[in-house]
């Protein structure tokens, strides 16, 4: 049986795969710019991809394998691009293979890691996967460009059938998007010249595609389609790789599993809908015991801001589809037009509350488990306020006041002439960044109270600046991530480069630091993530080890907050052996 109404269109990514033996995964990624077909609006528009495609390519390897990605820069504008995972240095090959941790040159977040790979260049990205299992990604990280230039990064166990739960019949893997009609690396470079936040985004995308719910023509057939067998049991490995927006995820008539969120194996638990921020990645099982037919995968966006943004202006209302069509369905099914989940509310917040909340790790022999105990903690504010325009804003208006985003009220700016960690292995600091970023706010107030909103003297936020915070080798680190409600209240996806970090408690309001001694803090089976999502008026408390030497930002996965400053740098200090100590950089490290 066919969905007759439609033409199919299978959104496939391309397996970019070792076989399972191999030890060493290498492709080549030709960042280039084309042509694709607007929506809901006539004519292309021309945007950044990877070899010709967006998403792009796949990247699929086992625990323990060394991938290698040559990036060939032929767009007109410079690109670094990012691997959701700790990094691992791996020697050439022709150095026996040895491993030695801590190594963060193929990081790739522009100016902090790395100079960006400039237009005509070229860069090899070599990294060791070691200590991972699950799903993530990759994505530029140079201005707007990843809204196109994303992809999946599938690292399977080291042995076939590895996995802490009953193998499924089959893999699907979505990723999550945004789609603009114009170039996004414009629009961005319009924004921070005027001041005024970009457009959102024309369409939410499912593989690269809107689906069937925009009316119009130019979204008839395309549609992405994932092909089920009745009562077999799919790995869903589900990807947010959107700029600006949160998701509601659901299948009609399908309940889910989740057994993993940023490629750390959870305790099952069952849902029917999936709360997914900005960086974040969850694998769900998906049992396909429904009355064969056609059903329809959605997307809709969580919107967490209060006050609540008024449509169309405030946000995209839009919900985005995909099909989920039954193969082996009799010639008596109905083939009409698919079933449509009933979605969330937009401002739903006690559902993406409820999911977030309900996730544990599943304990297994050998792997991380929650520090007890904490050498340095950190209570940080996370939010916006306000400021001048600043001298590279030559469209501002300088008689009003722009929104920039803080940490502690410190708005971060990257350096220009020299990337960060360059600068640390050199020594030359001076002059590049400063090691004060602040371990409390300056002044403490009531952080959420909606009554602040407004209040131009705590809303104050100075011109942005490159503060650090150093860490010693292996501290243990807690840190409080407090949202403030100065220009409104706000969920931020906080993500952390280098470590994953444990999630041991999270709530709404302010923290007052005695939810440990409440007996709130999980130190059992807390959740652990690359990303956590900041409760709109709340706060989430985070641990970890800083073992991995090197420079590590961390940011707001919302981009439009990460570009006005939402973001701040781990200055993690050498150990004392030379497997703990940073190693020189590659040869062909980018020069600025």
């Amino acid at each position: 049986m066919s969905c007759s109404w439609m033409i199919p269109v299978f959104a496939i990514l391309a397996f970019v795969a070792s076989a399972a033996q191999a030890d060493v995964v290498e492709h080549t990624f030709n960042v280039a710019t084309l042509s694709l077909p607007r929506i809901c609006q006539p004519g292309n528009t021309s945007v950044t991809a990877v070899n010709g495609r967006v998403p792009g390519p796949q990247v699929e390897a086992r625990e323990g394998d060394t991938v290698v990605i040559h990036v060939i820069n032929d767009s007109p504008y410079n690109v670094t691009v990012h691997w959701y995972m700790y990094l691992t240095y791996s020697s050439p090959p022709d150095v026996h293979g040895v491993f030695q941790r801590g190594t963060p040159w193929a990081d790739g977040p522009a100016m902090v890691t790395q100079c960006p790979i400039r237009p005509g260049h070229r860069y090899t990205y070599r990294f060791a996967v070691a200590g991972q299992e699950g799903t993530l990604w990759w994505h530029a990280h140079s201005s707007y460009m990843r809204a196109t230039v994303y992809g999946a990064l599938v690292i399977r166990p080291r042995r076939a059938g590895g996995y802490p739960f009953p193998t499924p019949y089959e893999e699907k893997t979505i990723l999550l998007g945004e789609w603009w009609n114009g170039d996004p690396v414009a629009l961005e470079s319009q924004s921070f010249s005027t001041g005024i936040p970009a457009p959102n985004a024309d369409a939410y995308t499912i593989n690269g595609m809107p689906g069937d719910s925009y009316l119009c023509p130019e979204t008839t057939n395309r549609i992405a389609k994932f092909e089920v067998r009745r009562d077999k049991t799919y790995l869903l490995r589900i990807i947010n790789a959107a700029l600006n927006t949160a998701f509601f995820f659901k299948v009609a008539g399908h309940t889910f599993t989740v057994i993993a969120a940023d490629a750390s194996y959870t305790e099952p638990y069952a849902t029917d809908v999936i709360v997914i921020a900005p960086g974040q990645t969850v694998d769900a099982l998906m049992a396909a015991d429904a009355s064969p037919g056609c059903y329809h995968m959605a997307i809709s966006s969580y919107q967490s801001a209060i006050p609540f943004p008024p449509r169309p202006a405030g946000f995209n209302g839009n919900t985005s589809t995909a099909v989920v069509e039954y193969v082996d369905a009799t010639a008596t099914t109905d083939a009409g037009s698919p079933v449509l989940p009933v979605m969330p509310k937009p401002n739903d917040t006690y559902t993406a509350n409820q999911f977030y909340t309900s996730l544990t790790a599943l304990i297994r022999p050998g792997r991380r488990t929650v520090p007890l105990t904490v050498d340095t903690r950190m209570l940080v504010t996370v939010g916006l306020g306000f400021s001048s325009c600043q001298p590279e804003q030559t469209q501002c208006n300088r008689s009003a006041p722009v929104v920039l985003a803080n940490m502690n009220n410190v708005s971060f700016a990257l350096p220009n002439t020299v990337s960060m960690l360059e600068a640390l292995y050199r020594n030359t600091a001076d002059g590049v960044y400063t090691r004060d970023f602040p371990d409390q706010p300056p002044v403490a107030f009531d952080y959420t109270s909606r009554g602040l909103l407004g209040n131009s003297p705590l809303a104050s936020t100075g011109s942005p600046s490159t503060k650090v915070k150093t860490l010693r080798y292996n501290a243990t680190v807690e840190m409080v991530l407090q949202n403030t409600a100065l220009v409104g209240l706000e969920s931020h996806p906080m993500h952390l480069h280098g470590f994953n970090f444990f999630v041991v408690a999270q709530g709404f309001g302010n923290n007052d630091g005695e939810a440990a001694g409440a007996g709130e803090f999980n130190l059992v089976n807390p959740q652990e993530r690359n990303t956590v999502a900041v409760p709109t008026g709340g706060w989430a408390v985070i641990r970890f080890v800083a073992d991995n030497p090197g420079m590590w930002a961390m940011h707001c996965h919302i981009d439009s907050h990460f570009a006005i400053g939402l973001a701040m740098v781990f200055e993690v200090e050498s150990g004392p052996t030379p497997g703990t100590t940073l190693p020189p950089p590659p040869p062909d490290l980018p020069q600025c």
